[in-house]
């Protein structure tokens, strides 16, 4: 079983931290979603345990070895870039063998794994963004490593995309230990088991994420008849009807009983939910 330790981590660039004390311990066979608005520090946290910066003090542990920028090490993490970039001019599957000729691994299987026989002859610059996503994930599953770092994978896709990307992820997840960075909580609660909260720079949170749903909060609905004896739900401010829900799937199956009673919704928003008592009422 693998085990990622941060003992006391600052880290930053030029010399200025970032990232102020952070420490905590994770196992394989979890995702651990590291969950914290823009500018919190993540990116600066995934390219610190990745070796691409050294920690201006404190210590990263792989299975009892210190992570540090040599290639040994480096080489039991595979990091998905927020900014990762695909080489355009070559098609799915040549992109694919240029890295595993690099790094190794089989080109075929994760073109089995991720469903891209349909487009592994295709160049990568005629793809979707979701179709490159799909790629870019292909790349980091190739070869099997220690760890796994996914920095905002479903960053700038549609929610449908980003539902089957995060599915695709669980699935090449199983049994090994990932971090997976967010600053949707409810996205969080869709992949992972764990969160890691930062904010500031500093750890504010290490807990199960099923302890941070359990909070409620509030959705408003919009539609085109009264829905107060559907569902639990009260008329509100700006038109809303307000309800009071747990989790995102109780707020799905009140979505099911409006539907079905032939009222037509054309609006639901979460007013408030519990990221704003994590980042702050501002959301930050």
């Amino acid at each position: 079983m693998h085990t990622l330790e941060l003992k006391g981590v600052d880290s930053g660039y030029n010399g200025k931290s970032v990232l102020h004390g952070i420490s905590f311990t994770a196992k394989e066979s979890s995702v651990y979603v590291v969950l914290g608005p823009n500018g919190a520090g993540k990116t600066t946290l995934f390219r610190t345990i990745a070796g691409i910066l050294e920690p201006l003090s404190g210590k990263i542990m792989l299975d009892g070895k210190e992570i540090d920028s040599s290639r040994k090490m480096r080489s039991s993490i595979n990091y998905l870039s927020h900014y990762n970039a695909l080489p355009e001019e070559m098609t799915v599957y040549n992109a694919l063998r240029f890295y595993s000729d690099m790094e190794g691994g089989d080109p075929e299987r994760v073109i089995e794994l991720l469903d891209l026989k349909e487009l592994r002859n295709k160049r990568i610059s005629d793809l979707s963004q979701g179709q490159k996503k799909r790629v870019s994930i292909a790349k980091v599953f190739l070869v099997e490593r220690d760890l796994y770092l996914l920095d905002e994978p479903t960053a700038n896709l549609d929610p449908a995309l980003s539902k089957e990307i995060r599915d695709l992820i669980l699935r090449l997840s199983k049994n090994k230990l990932v971090l997976y960075s967010s600053h949707n909580l409810y996205e969080a609660s869709d992949i992972g088991t764990n969160l890691i909260l930062i904010k500031e720079g500093k750890l504010a949170m290490f807990d199960k994420i099923a302890n941070v749903r359990s909070k409620s909060y509030r959705v408003g609905i919009r539609a085109s008849g009264d829905i107060s004896k559907i569902v639990d739900a009260k008329k509100g401010e700006g038109g809303y009807y307000v309800l009071t829900v747990s989790t995102p799937k109780e707020a799905g199956l009140a979505l099911e009983k409006i539907v079905k009673s032939r009222i037509l919704v054309t609006e639901m928003r979460e007013l408030d939910n519990p990221l704003q008592e994590l980042f702050g009422k501002d959301g930050k």
